[in-house]
């Protein structure tokens, strides 16, 4: 499909300030996602070419926490698998929905991720006194991978505070160590949602790749921020943008 510099102009702006939010509080891809939909890009085609774009910031930050050893592998290991094997399901069930329905499915659910995660409690001052046995914590993990894999590759926007919340709440995990398996697993599943729709020819490369660019500067220029109430700022942003994507829609 042909891809204009008014699209250029659209995406690289919203996933640079996705970037930037994402490096503060998480919830970037309620940001990026509608921005190319909002772009004019086909659902489809906007979930795949998303995917590629955020995998690149989320392999950067999966480093960082891997060199500082903040992975508990043997939890990570199965868990890993789980969500490449969820995320290619995810992925593929989402190439059967047609353009159309997908299109409202995206705006049925965005306002919904959107509530979840903008309602979650940061957890960076959080410690988790209260453990359980290592057998359930591998278990309530590895289905946690599996599930939230496959709805990110279906959808994506969310995956991390998803996850976190799980890790932390029900598996009773470190912050710091469930941040780390979180990335593991994120990154797990974006790469296998990214090739399938590869094979199945969804991804727009320069698109894609040069948003990936302006994903990485917003997340570097973020981390060096020192934000208070960072939510009073990405509260707003997110709501603007999810009511650019309504009226889009709307106006067809």
């Amino acid at each position: 499909m042909d891809i204009t510099l008014h699209t250029f102009l659209i995406v690289c702006p919203l996933v640079f300030l996705a970037g930037l939010i994402d490096s503060i509080a998480g919830g970037g891809g309620l940001i990026s996602l509608p921005a190319y939909l909002i772009s004019g890009l086909p659902p489809h085609f906007a979930i795949a070419t998303n995917k590629l774009s955020s995998s690149v910031g989320t392999a950067v930050s999966t480093y960082r926490y891997c060199k500082n050893k903040l992975v508990d592998w043997g939890i990570a290991i199965p868990s890993i698998l789980l969500a490449l094997i969820g995320s290619t399901i995810g992925a593929n069930l989402a190439l059967l929905v047609s353009e159309s329905i997908m299109k409202y499915i995206l705006i049925i659910v965005l306002p919904i991720v959107a509530f979840y995660v903008l309602k979650s409690k940061t957890f960076k001052e959080e410690t988790i006194s209260e453990t359980i046995p290592r057998k359930k914590v591998y278990v309530i993990a590895c289905a946690a991978s599996f599930v939230i894999g496959t709805y990110d590759g279906f959808y994506g926007p969310g995956t991390g505070t998803f996850l976190i919340l799980i890790y932390t709440s029900l598996a009773k995990m470190d912050i710091r160590i469930a941040s780390g398996n979180t990335k593991l697993v994120n990154l797990s599943s974006n790469i296998a949602a990214v090739v399938t729709f590869l094979i199945n020819g969804k991804i727009i490369f320069v698109l894609g790749i040069t948003a990936a660019i302006f994903s990485i500067i917003g997340n570097y220029i973020g981390a060096g921020l020192v934000l208070k109430n960072g939510y009073r700022i990405i509260r707003p942003i997110i709501i603007i943008v999810l009511t650019l994507l309504f009226i889009k829609v709307i106006m067809g």
